[in-house]
């Protein structure tokens, strides 16, 4: 087994006074070449919104986009009609996502979308992730579903995965031979999830601190493993985790 620790500090940074980020991976003005993705994971990047602001009309083409947010609210409005006033009632979603909700929307041959946080007091604090799809030109897709905090205390709940696995285990389906899993850990609480041979793992933690295969991590930290059998969790204090299982 082969790990690399990257430290919270060492993710490129940028300040556009209403949106604060940080990124895991190369992204817009922030360029390092040896930090250009992870196996099909290519951005993670921890944003906070600022009241009243957000992300206007863009597009984006042949990229799986998680977002999880983990405080505040994210409005979501996109060309496929998702976010549009009434859309539950026209079979759409309403594209509000809140805490513990998991919205993934595939870009495929093109879509354009918007992103705002309508509060007027709170911040929106949000992880945004790119996933290089298996394939290019597919049609494009949207899908939100709520975790609640029962199904990941103490526990990796898968929450994204490819076709048959995410409808089998009510995870939301991701066009890329990737898991998703998220969990919350504190004190005795530990988890270990079986990585087969070959395959990558890419772990982030959202906040607190947690040990991963005996290394510590705090909040903003991210884990890359190689040739690794299993991820162990333990030790956890105030712990939020995601955990990649990537092809390589």
């Amino acid at each position: 087994m082969t790990t690399q620790l990257i430290k919270s500090s060492d993710r490129g940074y940028a300040d556009h006074g209403w949106l604060k980020s940080f990124h895991s991976f190369s992204f817009a003005d922030y360029y390092d070449p040896a930090r250009m993705g992870f196996g099909a994971l290519r951005v993670i990047n921890e944003d906070r919104v600022a009241p009243g602001r957000g992300f206007g009309t863009h597009g984006h083409r042949d990229m799986e986009i998680i977002s999880y947010v983990l405080s505040g609210e994210l409005a979501h409005k996109d060309s496929m009609g998702n976010g549009e006033a009434g859309g539950v009632e026209n079979g759409k979603s309403a594209g509000v996502i809140r805490p513990g909700d998991v919205q993934r929307m595939s870009a495929g041959t093109g879509v354009m979308h918007s992103e705002f946080n309508h509060a007027k007091d709170q911040t929106t604090h949000f992880l945004q992730i790119w996933i290089m799809p298996d394939e290019r030109g597919i049609a494009p897709s949207y899908e939100q579903k709520h975790f609640d905090t029962a199904s990941k205390r103490g526990k990796l709940r898968l929450v994204a995965a490819n076709d048959g696995e995410a409808e089998a285990k009510g995870a939301v389906t991701i066009h890329a031979d990737a898991r998703l899993y998220a969990g919350l850990f504190d004190g005795a609480e530990a988890a270990e999830v079986d990585i087969a041979p070959g395959r990558l793992a890419y772990i982030h933690l959202v906040r607190g601190s947690l040990n991963v295969n005996g290394q510590d991590l705090t909040a903003g930290d991210a884990l890359q493993v190689r040739d690794a059998s299993s991820v162990a969790l333990k030790a956890g204090v105030d712990a939020e985790v995601l955990v990649f299982d990537l092809a390589a």
